[in-house]
């Protein structure tokens, strides 16, 4: 089992930049994939990012990122903190939505894999 807490959404101008953390208790992050996921009013739950520990022996960790997000989104951990990251740069209105972290035993963009969800942040992305 593991607990997820989701922080950092806010209210920010189009342009602008939010970091949001997920802090894990229960088990060590390092022990499954990272996922964000977002929801906006009136739409589906979708796939943001997502990051698999590959280990100290084998290199950087493996990320994926949706298309949309590719280049301003940047998904990260640390271990120490038992935390994971999603820096939002350049932030849009369509960005707008209730931002999810999740974990899974398995690397996915599918929401369905995941088995352990935060609470929920809001990011508002104003014009």
């Amino acid at each position: 089992q593991v607990q997820l807490v989701e922080s950092g959404g806010g209210l920010v101008q189009a342009g602008g930049s939010l970091r949001l953390s997920c802090t894990a208790s229960g088990r060590p992050f390092n022990d499954y994939a990272v996922g964000w996921f977002r929801q906006a009013p009136g739409r589906e739950c979708e796939f943001v990012a997502t990051l698999y520990y590959k280990g100290d022996f084998i290199g950087s960790d493996s990320t994926y990122y949706t298309d949309s997000v590719r280049g301003r989104f940047h998904i990260s951990r640390d271990s120490a903190s038992n935390t994971a990251y999603l820096q939002m740069n350049g932030l849009h209105p369509e960005d707008t939505a209730v931002y999810y972290c999740a974990a899974s035993r398995y690397m996915s963009i599918n929401a369905a894999a995941y088995a352990y969800w935060g609470q929920g942040t809001q990011v508002t992305v104003s014009s």
